[in-house]
């Protein structure tokens, strides 16, 4: 379970803002971010299925996804931490890519995914749930948006609190001023706050559910202890500066990770990308 809070085409000197909990396992191991092999994609690595949860290029392209929270799971389903990086390893709009994984969506376990291209100034939002409907595939338009464990913007309460926290705290800078995204992250992702428990879902077990409620993430399950894991705020500027800051848990602390970076968006002309 993962939630994520952004802002695309809202702010004057920030086209994209994000900050993201990444809930799983303590005990599973991960990579913490960096560039991986051949220094084009950076961000985090499962290294139980080699996946990724979120990540970005040198070329201005982002994507990042959450699992759908559901009471029956397909245990021979393919790996939804695949589904960032084969956006970003190709040349596809965001458009292009949904339209060609909606033929396969059926796959995967339940999952979000959000995929980005700022050199055409493109967001699109995917999604393979609920089973009875046909798969989402929509532009998203510019503002402030959560996605959670259910659809894009859906009111659980969490979502709803980290969306109006965001744009409270968001509207206290100025225009022209740079946004200290750590410190926002530092402000809203911490926290643990359980919704009642009348406004949960109940898609599983009550008590479960109760657990994840929060935005920050904590309980000890028999299969170890079990929540947020990492925390993430990236923001790309107008300037084509982007930062990436994580602060993650390993081996029982808490440590922190900013890596600072330059966009440099590819421009397609002809299916030939320069």
């Amino acid at each position: 379970m993962c939630i994520a809070v952004f802002a695309w085409q809202v702010h004057p000197l920030y086209p994209f803002l994000l900050l993201l909990n990444r809930d799983e396992y303590h005990h599973r191991p991960t990579k913490a971010v960096g560039w991986w092999e051949g220094g084009e994609i950076l961000g985090g690595r499962d290294e139980v299925a080699g996946g990724t949860w979120l990540a970005c290029t040198r070329g201005g392209r982002v994507s990042f996804l959450t699992n759908v929270l559901e009471l029956h799971t397909l245990p021979e389903a393919k790996t939804r931490g695949d589904l960032p990086l084969r956006f970003l390893e190709s040349n596809k709009s965001p458009e292009e890519f949904a339209k060609e994984l909606v033929k396969e969506v059926h796959e995967y376990n339940g999952f979000n995914l959000i995929t980005l291209d700022l050199s055409s100034n493109t967001m699109f939002y995917i999604s393979n749930r609920p089973k009875s409907e046909p798969p989402t595939v929509q532009q998203v338009q510019p503002g402030i948006h959560v996605l959670s464990n259910a659809k894009l913007d859906s009111p659980w309460p969490k979502a709803q609190r980290l969306k109006f926290n965001f744009k409270k705290l968001l509207s206290a800078y100025d225009k022209d001023e740079d946004i200290p995204m750590k410190d926002m992250m530092d402000k809203l992702m911490r926290d643990t706050m359980k919704a009642e428990k009348s406004q949960l879902p109940n898609i599983c077990s009550i008590d479960w559910e109760h657990n994840l409620s929060s935005i920050f993430v904590e309980v000890d399950t028999p299969l170890g202890r079990y929540g947020t894991r990492s925390m993430i705020a990236l923001s790309i500027k107008d300037t084509e500066e982007a930062s990436f800051h994580e602060t993650y848990i390993e081996r029982g602390f808490w440590w922190e990770k900013t890596v600072d970076y330059y966009v440099t968006p590819q421009v397609k002309t002809k299916d030939i990308v320069f």
